[in-house]
């Protein structure tokens, strides 16, 4: 039995008094539970169409309109985990703006003369910056094609697109708006809802991905709960996340996911890959846990593999872990432990985010653990919540 089994198996009354009674569970359902949001955005196929097409994603290339990526925190890695891939299938140009951003420099992002569509993330639908910016759009700029995806129908910001023109909403299923403070399965249900977006014509050409995704993370889970569990005993107090392109999305997520669940005992670190050497290579200590998500494109994967030397050779960290989608023997001459699914699935990396960042939401759990905290609400002085509050909108 992996180690998070053993936490799923744990009687209720000790799952509560532990703060283990959501996020666990949380974490696990998610291979199931991509397959539920599937069917839900396949049914609402006709209608997705419809909406993007009236958006101007089917007009001449130069008509298209902007797309932007919006949320807050997590909600914000979600953009920076799609923004490739809805360029690349959109051919249009997408970008990853947060909703903070947005609240403090408003008219600095919209240009008159362009055509705009919005895609919000939001778990709750509640979250005051995403609020506040979502109906200052609707009341100054009603051109604006709105698309808002959340786990939550009874959010502020569903009631807020509710009946306009302009607008649609997809709801997911009620087990994906997590009841843990930290966000898991909502993020990777709400990434996993854009990567279908990407294919909104042709849906059933992103299933065979799916069933590639749903597989390697069921066989991922117990090997990445393993790993995580064995790491967080050791007692880092630093971590630092690397990843290329969409990974570096995923990385983000993975740092903020450890730091959220540790109550900031554990220190966190996120560059892009190739960005480490610039500067924050120097915060690299011999207490700092090492995690780079390895691209499967092998020009990319060869940068990848001289920072991991780099930083073995100099003695920085005292363990790297290289995550990937095949165990190769050039990852094994440069990282203590390599971290794979163990079978094989052809994955390419504008869809890997939702697998990788299952590794980071573990060592969340474990590390939140062996601090002597409650994963389900791991902040004891309050300092941060399930949904952000008390922030005051001007």
């Amino acid at each position: 039995m992996n180690p998070l089994s053993s936490l799923l198996d744990l009687p209720d009354a000790e799952k509560d008094e532990r703060g283990l009674a959501h996020t666990p569970q949380e974490i696990a359902q998610q291979p199931q539970t991509w397959l539920g949001t599937y069917a839900l955005l396949r049914a609402q196929q006709a209608g997705i169409q419809q909406f993007l097409t009236a958006a101007g994603l089917l007009d001449s290339p130069e008509q298209r309109p902007t797309v932007f990526l919006i949320g807050a925190g997590t909600s914000d890695y979600i953009g920076h985990s799609l923004h490739h891939l809805l360029r690349s299938q959109w051919q249009c140009e997408v970008l990853p703006v947060a909703s903070t951003d947005l609240l403090t420099d408003f008219p600095d992002y919209i240009l008159s003369d362009r055509k705009y569509l919005w895609i919000s993330f939001s778990r709750s639908g509640d979250s005051p910056e995403g609020v506040a910016v979502l109906e200052r759009a609707l009341a100054e700029y009603p051109n604006i094609c709105h698309l808002l995806i959340t786990c939550n129908a009874a959010g502020r910001m569903m009631s807020a697109i509710k009946g306009r023109g302009k607008s649609y909403s997809v709801v997911l299923d009620d087990a994906t708006n997590d009841r843990g403070l930290a966000m898991t399965s909502s993020f990777t249900n709400m990434v996993l809802a854009g990567q279908i977006l990407a294919h909104a014509w042709k849906m059933e050409d992103y299933q065979p991905v799916l069933q590639a995704l749903v597989q390697s993370a069921e066989a991922f889970l117990p090997r990445a709960a393993t790993l995580a569990a064995e790491l967080a005993s050791e007692g880092y107090h630093r971590a630092c996340f690397v990843g290329s392109g969409v990974l570096a999305g995923a990385s983000m997520e993975c740092a903020l996911k450890l730091l959220e669940l540790t109550a900031g005992k554990l220190q966190t670190l996120t560059q892009p890959t190739l960005a480490l050497r610039h500067g924050p290579m120097a915060a690299l200590d011999r207490d700092t846990l090492f995690v780079a998500l390895v691209s499967s494109q092998p020009q990319r994967r060869r940068y990848e593999l001289d920072l991991l030397r780099e930083i073995g050779s100099k003695g920085l960290v005292r363990t790297r872990v290289a995550v990937a989608t095949e165990d190769e023997k050039s990852l094994r001459a440069e990282a203590e432990y390599v971290l794979t699914p163990g079978i094989s699935a052809a994955i390419p990396d504008l869809y890997r985010p939702i697998l990788d960042v299952i590794f980071g939401q573990l060592l969340g759990l474990f590390a939140s653990i062996h601090f002597g905290l409650k994963p389900d609400v791991p902040s004891p002085n309050g300092a941060i919540s399930r949904v952000v509050q008390n922030v005051g909108i001007y």
